[in-house]
């Protein structure tokens, strides 16, 4: 058998794997369920979307874990390394701030019960039905967006593997993540990440120890690099870069179910914290990889290919499958964790746009199943059409992101802010992105639009909201809204009145 034939095989078997783990983990949480009396089709929806709120603190840990370590931290800092050197930590730094900062500012809202970000964002300036509606459809666009993205960066990895053609890998990774998800929901997400994170984090740390082998160890490294002068970024690139992964974090929804679902505030923050110290402490081995790669192989074409050139050039087969399902196990974690919170968008927000109403409890799992399918295609479509993974990722979240992250910062620490000044953060921040990606020495100075489509966009969305009146409902009242329209979803006034009541006991708790 090639070698091409071994590593196909390896990662079809690690397929049924996630597969039987999602299948099993669904299964637990409805054995579960049952134990506790609780068999309603409205907790069958919750548990669904949301893993019935009760994550504990090594669930959490794990699915954080494995959604940063994604793409983008795993080809495109290898990649951004291969030419950078240690600049390639840029990810890690930007990551851990960004969940750090989690932790500290939004861990709180666990108690608020939201189900969605668009719900979130739109309690901040009094549950406007814009802006939640407009919220809704970013949030929508981003997950396709950053599903594209990691099933991009995984059929790098297998067409590159097994020498199938890049549409066919894509192809395979798309169904590979899309089939356990559609099975499991959100608990077979939480649970494959998991597995994965401790898949990526062996597979990676066993590459960096062999890589380090390869150029003679950590000071044969070191001076190799001074010796050849490996490149050294721009400053301001490089904090644009760090910046574009800070806002990635604090926008993206997928991190947001993780408040959400987890148990209680103290196990979110837990988690978050944790994360972001191992997040940070694994962004050196991406930046190793890429500096051992330029050093070993200085003419590779294509510096995404450089992890598996390295796996496929240092380790002996058997290993090398290992090291290199890890890779892809980062981009599919990640790829199921959108997948969910676009599905959960679609559901909760989309749907009550489009038809005036929610979907009946009976029928949001069939509805999520069906959601994830059309979602993963549109995001499939993404992927057929991209061929370069961080002007990709930082493109998209310039565009679509940053007015989220604004948002978000300012409607948090910020009780006067309103819905003229959300919508202006919202327009502003896509439109000041879109100027500088399309002129090329503005482009080449920031090193994307990161940095001045969140500063202009800030700037508008303050001056607008001192010069517009206060929002019609205060937060508590908003709060009350988004709780009723959400019990709907469930079709029971008990639950409505019992949720409406728990979340007023919550803010309390949060505003205190």
């Amino acid at each position: 058998m090639t070698d091409q034939a071994v590593f196909l095989v390896g990662f079809l078997l690690y397929l049924v794997l996630m597969i039987a783990i999602g299948w099993w983990a669904a299964k637990r949480q409805q054995a579960s369920n049952l134990l506790e009396g609780k068999s309603s089709a409205a907790q069958a929806g919750e548990d669904f979307l949301l893993g019935g709120r009760s994550l504990p603190f090594w669930l959490t840990l794990g699915t954080t874990v494995a959604t940063m370590v994604g793409t983008g931290s795993s080809m495109g800092a290898v990649g951004y390394a291969y030419h950078h050197g240690w600049a390639g930590t840029l990810y890690g730094v930007g990551g851990a701030l960004g969940i750090l900062l989690l932790a500290w500012l939004y861990a709180p809202l666990r108690q608020l019960r939201f189900m969605t970000m668009s719900e979130e964002l739109s309690y901040y300036v009094g549950a406007d039905a814009l802006v939640k509606n407009l919220v809704a459809l970013i949030i929508f666009v981003a997950c396709i967006g950053w599903l594209g993205a990691h099933i991009l960066g995984g059929s790098m990895y297998l067409a590159w593997l097994t020498g199938i053609d890049q549409s066919s890998a894509k192809l395979l990774i798309a169904f590979g993540f899309a089939i356990y998800v559609v099975i499991g929901g959100y608990t077979a997400v939480v649970w494959t990440d998991a597995i994965q994170a401790l898949i990526l984090f062996a597979g990676f740390i066993l590459m960096a120890l062999f890589a380090l082998h390869a150029v003679g160890g950590w000071d044969v490294l070191q001076q190799s690099m001074r010796e050849h002068q490996i490149a050294t970024p721009k400053l301001l690139p490089s904090i644009s870069l760090a910046v574009a992964i800070l806002v990635g974090v604090l926008a993206t929804p997928s991190f947001r179910q993780r408040i959400y679902s987890g148990l209680n505030v103290s196990t979110v923050r837990r988690s978050f914290v944790w994360s972001g110290v191992l997040y940070l402490g694994f962004s050196l081995i991406p930046a190793l990889l890429g500096a051992v790669a330029w050093l070993l192989i200085p003419t590779l074409e294509n510096p995404s290919y450089a992890f598996p050139y390295l796996a496929l050039e240092l380790l002996p087969v058997g290993l090398g499958v290992l090291v290199l399902l890890a890779g892809i196990s980062a981009t599919m974690s990640s790829a199921s964790s959108d997948a969910i919170a676009a599905v959960s968008v679609l559901l909760r927000d989309i749907y009550a746009l489009l038809f005036r109403r929610t979907p009946h409890a009976e029928k949001v799992v069939r509805w999520s199943r069906f959601g994830l399918v059309g979602v993963v295609g549109l995001a499939l479509l993404f992927a057929l059409l991209a061929d370069n993974i961080i002007s990709y990722i930082t493109s998209m979240i310039a565009m679509l992101l940053s007015g989220m992250c604004v948002l978000a910062l300012l409607g948090r620490g910020w009780q006067r802010f309103n819905r003229y000044g959300a919508l202006a953060a919202l327009l502003v921040a896509p439109l000041v992105s879109a100027v500088i990606l399309l002129q090329p020495d503005w482009l080449a100075y920031w090193g994307n639009p990161v940095l001045p489509a969140v500063a202009i966009s800030a700037l508008a969305a303050v001056l607008v909201t001192l010069l517009t009146p206060q929002n019609r409902l205060s937060r508590a009242e908003a709060l009350a809204v988004l709780t009723a329209q959400r019990a709907q979803m469930e079709h029971s006034t008990e639950v409505s009145a019992v949720a409406t009541t728990s979340s007023d006991n919550a803010l309390k708790a949060e505003l205190s």
